[in-house]
């Protein structure tokens, strides 16, 4: 026990902020999986697939993923500079800001204020919002590890840094725009230009929002929370230097076959490809250090969820790279592949790395233990047998529709009408909306766990100093 006060009232702040946008996200996600084959369900004008879509991405991707970036990355620095942060009241400030602009910002989005790009459709006043959030947040990180008072760095903070310089720029550049009254704006680039930066911020948006630091947490908690040291902190560094250098070059692979120029799209494609080993870094380091006593795959609930949300994270990182070749691409781009890809990584490995991430925090800031083990066991099973129906689902849906989208007869003619072709999905938009059910309860239990855990941590006095 040290002496140092750490602000875990902040910390807390950001995790219970998460978990309320992560319930939002989540049902309006449940909501547009049943638009897909019940059209009764979409509400003009605001509650339409078009809106609905943004609100569940921008809900999910700020709400819940940089909510909990937030927070546990806070907590994180703190312990691993071994001081509080460098200006707390600004931490403060950035919780009840960080509230308003997602607010603000599904506000935005149901009334049809949207820049149309991926992942980045808020308007300029939100953007601007954005960007001061993100300020905040690297004023204090750099701030307080500047003034560390541990002299070794270890990774996880590396991880948080990268994450704070990458995103800036990512934000900015790909937001660049010319307002054109307070809800409209037009981007800087226009035709290939705008495509090519755009998947440049989009398949980094992904590699420095749902990757880098989700990476710091599980090479802070899985040691942490199993008492084993990382099998190899070398590793780690080679990893994590390899990985920053090749995703900046990866986004073209999203745009084969388009009028991108050839070798933009074989660069992207050579980067993805070699991004393979690095990502397989971590992966093989977790197992390792896990591999001394694979016991406590049974003996400790938080081991199953940061393996197997590495484990994820590792078939994320094969498939990936795999789809960006043109001869894979050519069968799946456009398909519902793609989102059966992405949400493996969210429902998998971001989401369970983050949930095994607050049940080892919330009962060390509140001086208590988890209230059940048992119910955090039942909500690893549901979020993994919830995420693999949706996922494999998801998969041979865009395997069939590339196939029938193909099929030609013998003078060339399509095949298959769009409704014959759309027809045959029906059955596997049930079962991904089934998935998301299943899911969506496991979910559940993870919130009356945390809440439970909150409710009896307060009998006693919530621990100040760690």
């Amino acid at each position: 026990m040290s002496d140092y006060q750490y602000d875990n009232q902040t910390v807390k702040g950001f995790i219970v902020s998460s978990i309320f946008w992560g319930v939002v996200g989540i049902v309006i996600g449940l909501w547009i999986s049943v638009q897909m084959w019940m059209p009764s369900w979409n509400i003009a004008p605001f509650f339409t697939f078009g809106r609905l879509r943004v609100v569940h991405t921008n809900g999910l991707a700020i709400g819940l993923g940089i909510g909990a970036i937030f927070g546990i990355s806070y907590y994180i620095v703190m312990r691993l500079t071994k001081r509080p942060l460098l200006f707390p009241k600004l931490a403060r400030f950035h919780l009840w800001l960080f509230n308003a602009a997602v607010a603000l910002a599904a506000v935005s989005l149901f009334a049809g204020m949207n820049q149309s790009l991926e992942y980045a459709e808020l308007e300029w006043p939100l953007d601007i919002g954005v960007v001061i959030l993100w300020v905040m947040f690297a004023v204090n990180v750099f701030g307080t590890i500047i003034k560390r008072n541990e002299d070794q760095m270890y990774i996880s903070l590396w991880f948080i840094l990268a994450t704070v310089v990458a995103v800036a720029v990512l934000y900015i550049v790909n937001n660049l725009a010319i307002p054109a009254g307070l809800t409209k704006s037009y981007s800087l680039f226009a035709g290939v230009n705008s495509a090519n930066v755009q998947w440049w911020y989009g398949h980094n948006a992904v590699g420095f929002i749902f990757t880098t630091p989700f990476l710091a947490m599980f090479y802070y908690f899985l040691p942490k929370s199993t008492g084993l040291p990382i099998y190899s902190h070398r590793l780690s560094i080679i990893a994590f230097w390899s990985l920053v250098f090749a995703y900046l070059w990866t986004g073209a692979h999203h745009i084969v076959y388009t009028p991108l120029p050839d070798w933009i799209q074989t660069l992207g494609i050579a980067f993805t490809i070699f991004l393979i080993a690095p990502s397989w870094g971590s992966v093989v380091n977790g197992y390792y250090t896990v591999g001394t006593d694979w016991s406590k795959m049974q003996s400790n609930y938080l081991t199953k969820f940061f393996i197997l949300g590495i484990t994820f994270y590792g078939l994320q990182t094969v498939q990936g790279p795999t789809q960006g070749l043109r001869v894979v691409s050519q069968l799946i781009h456009y398909t519902d592949w793609v989102p059966g890809h992405v949400h493996m990584g969210t429902m998998g490995w971001v989401t369970m790395t983050a949930a095994a991430s607050i049940y080892y925090i919330i009962p060390k800031i509140y001086n208590t233990h988890i209230y059940s083990e048992k119910i955090a066991n039942i909500h690893f099973w549901l979020v993994l047998i919830g995420q693999l129906i949706f996922s494999i689902t998801m998969w041979i849906t865009g395997i069939m529709q590339g196939a029938l989208w193909k099929a030609t007869n013998a003078d060339g003619s399509l095949k298959y009408t769009f409704m014959e072709g759309l027809s045959k999905n029906y059955p596997y938009w049930h079962m991904r909306t089934l998935g998301g059910l299943i899911f969506t309860i496991g979910m559940l239990f993870f919130i009356y766990n945390i809440y439970m855990t909150m409710r009896r941590g307060r009998l006693e006095p919530a621990g100040a100093k760690a």
